[in-house]
């Protein structure tokens, strides 16, 4: 029998979902699909520099685990780019994870999820933030 898999901890849920190859129609476009937590693997790794250690521990699986799920995820975006195919980002085994935060315009703090277009302050209403390590 299969152990089910843990649920990965994602700090913030993709904005932009879509990425297509710019002159080729829809029609004549095959996907690649990235789960949310591939897409938050290379969030950790490539674009804050993170240690393979450190995403694992991020994203609350071991560091073979996460290197798989990095693995998996280049692959994709490089048959994309290389192939000229769309990226659609859906689904996964993730749970999206309560950060604290802080508003600079008053000062209070509460926990939230990271959304820059929708998280405001619950005291003053004011969408200037920023997370508290």
């Amino acid at each position: 029998m299969v152990r089910p898999r843990k649920c990965r901890l994602v700090e913030r849920l993709p904005t932009i979902t879509y990425f297509k190859p710019q002159g080729i129609p829809m029609s004549q476009l095959s996907e690649v699909v990235l789960t949310v937590e591939e897409l938050e693997a290379i969030r950790l790794r490539d674009l804050e520099g993170l240690e393979h250690e450190a995403c694992a521990e991020k994203m609350a699986v071991s560091r073979p685990t996460f290197h798989r799920i990095i693995a998996g995820a280049r692959k994709k975006i490089a048959d994309a780019l290389i192939n000229g195919q769309a990226i659609r980002v859906e689904g996964g085994n993730f749970r999206v994870t309560l950060l604290k935060l802080e508003c600079k315009k008053c000062g209070h703090t509460w926990e939230g999820t990271f959304c820059r277009r929708h998280t405001k302050c619950p005291s003053c209403k004011s969408s200037d933030w920023a997370k508290v390590e």
